[in-house]
């Protein structure tokens, strides 16, 4: 990994007391195969002052992108208009970070790193991106793009893609950047500027919705489809490390089944002192396509 590529992930004070996601996130980088080196590499982006000092706490590199007429230091639910804002401005830092020429890995913190993912990009992408689903073929636009994890390289084509992504939320208002995303990569423009997109394997980039079916083969997992307190965390990191036949345990029958997605519940049973509404376990499921199982 060369010194004009930089990984990213961002932080608000929301996500950043100690044991939180942030902390499972810089953890993951220690124990993952081939990840401890890459740590090195990581800025986290804060975008309130509190977050700033915890992320100085934990981490080498730091950078405040602070807005002084917008709050951004609280957990901004999904689709609201503070959701929105803050999804925006980060994709437009992304494309100041383009223009002063570095590269990047954009991870969402609820990411955890498995292994080093730089043997599995391709040679030719300017824009590689992790999936939601992934119909078998690298270039096919009827893959589902997710944001929240892709490698990008600083080109005039890279550049002008991100002005336009940013641009396009004027066309979709009310949709954050994944949705928009997935809406512009079939426009003419595109070809135009001669941007070349790849959707990376979920055999290796699995997510929530379409999970990889071999952890050997897995770079990074979320736990984006939990909500848990800070103190529960670990102990679910703890059994994520344990390795594929422990995880496997968590997967139960499907209870229901949502936009062609199938639902899956966690036993209470497999994470330690979790087990009632009461507890920390606010939400306890996967989302994972018919089609991968």
């Amino acid at each position: 990994m060369d010194n004009k590529t930089i990984i990213l992930t961002t932080l608000n004070a929301a996500w950043s007391s100690p044991g939180s996601v942030i902390d499972l996130f810089i953890d993951s980088f220690r124990h993952g195969v081939r990840t401890s080196s890459l740590l090195k590499h990581l800025v986290i982006i804060a975008f309130d002052r509190k977050a700033y000092r915890r992320c100085t706490e934990i981490h080498t590199y730091c950078y405040a992108l602070v807005t002084g007429n917008v709050d951004f230091s609280q957990e901004k639910r999904f689709l609201t208009a503070g959701y929105l804002e803050m999804m925006w401005k980060r994709l437009d830092f992304l494309r100041l970070v383009l223009e002063k020429g570095y590269s990047f890995i954009f991870s969402d913190a609820d990411i955890m790193w498995f292994r080093n993912p730089f043997p599995y990009f391709y040679p030719d992408g300017d824009l590689q991106v992790a999936c939601d689903h992934y119909v078998g073929n690298a270039t096919d636009l009827r893959n589902i793009a997710n944001g929240g994890f892709n490698y990008v390289k600083s080109n005039n084509q890279s550049i002008e893609f991100y002005k336009f992504w940013y641009s396009s939320r004027l066309r979709y208002p009310g949709y954050h950047d994944q949705d928009v995303l997935n809406f512009i990569k079939h426009d003419p423009y595109i070809m135009d500027i001669g941007l070349t997109i790849k959707f990376l394997s979920t055999t290796y980039f699995g997510g929530i919705c379409e999970p990889s079916k071999d952890l050997n083969e897995n770079h990074h997992g979320r736990l984006e489809g939990l909500y848990v307190y800070a103190t529960k965390l670990k102990s679910i990191w703890g059994i994520l490390m344990e390795g594929t036949t422990k995880l496997q345990s968590f997967i139960v029958k499907p209870v229901r089944h949502v936009f062609g997605c199938k639902w899956w519940n966690i036993p209470s049973s497999r994470v330690e002192g979790i087990g009632t509404a009461k507890d920390e376990l606010a939400m306890t499921s996967q989302c994972i396509h018919d089609h991968a199982e």
